[in-house]
């Protein structure tokens, strides 16, 4: 039999609520909540550690609860909740009924072990909304590059929001976070060529040679990239524009640019 929980006033659900609200738990602790069946079984491929699942059993069936148990390499706490706690927990109604705590990983550089000695990296400066962020993560891992570094990150990459949005592809795809001052020493040191997309002394992003090693570069749509960025690049890059505005949303030029990057090493 499950442990069950079925007040929403429960000391640990009140905890998990902080943890679910404030990005400063979340550090402490160096735990999160991850939220939906796909999310949570992406995060145990992802060789996440899952500590503890929180099931409402009125949402979601006990056979779909054993095999998501099986496919984890370690032992998970199962706690049944009512549909209130879930309520309490949960940021959409519309999930399977079923939370998880897992374990953060380290994000800095220094834990980056690239499995090629050819790298494709897309590197966003100080991206904020969530909702950017997670639709560059799904662009990151539809592309199939090696990894995504975020310069001077403004959101804590563990917001449910940025789960939510990247559909789980936070945990399928290798990212580090670091100072822009690092992350151009890291990408010096590897020998990696730095392609920054911005508007002034550019190249057509499609006139690049992307089969070396190769960083993408991307900032914000309001200011660009930051003066750090455009003295270090090897080359800026920009995507013509046919119509009257002169920028896309971020994860739209970042997609664009990456597949051209993947179209050229797949020839």
């Amino acid at each position: 039999m499950y442990k069950e929980i079925t007040s929403p006033s429960n000391s640990f659900i009140k905890e998990l609520f902080q943890l679910k609200e404030k990005s400063r738990i979340r550090k402490s602790t160096h735990t999160f909540l991850i939220e939906g069946l796909r999310e949570i079984s992406l995060a145990i491929a992802g060789n996440y550690t899952i500590k503890t699942i929180l099931v409402d059993f009125s949402k979601i069936t006990e056979l779909e609860i054993e095999s998501l148990l099986t496919s984890s390499k370690s032992e998970i706490e199962v706690i049944k909740i009512s549909n209130n706690v879930y309520k309490k927990l949960a940021i959409r109604e519309s999930t399977e009924g079923i939370l998880a705590v897992a374990n953060s990983k380290d994000l800095s550089l220094e834990s980056i072990d690239f499995k090629t000695e050819n790298p494709l990296i897309l590197v966003a400066e100080a991206p904020e909304k969530p909702g950017n962020i997670g639709a560059l993560l799904r662009t990151a891992d539809a592309a199939g590059i090696d990894a995504v570094f975020i310069a001077n990150p403004k959101t804590d990459l563990y917001n449910p929001n940025i789960i939510r949005s990247s559909v789980g592809c936070l945990f399928t795809t290798t990212i580090a976070t670091g100072t822009t001052s690092e992350i151009i020493s890291f990408l010096k040191e590897k020998n990696i060529q730095i392609y920054g997309a911005a508007l002034t002394a550019s190249v057509e992003y499609q006139t690049i040679n992307y089969k070396q090693p190769s960083a993408i570069i991307v900032g914000t749509e309001a200011t660009g990239l930051t003066d750090e960025w455009l003295k270090n690049t090897t080359k800026n890059i920009i995507i013509p524009m046919r119509g009257a505005i002169d920028s896309m949303n971020v994860s739209v030029s970042a997609a664009i640019i990456l597949f051209e990057a993947v179209r050229q090493r797949n020839l």
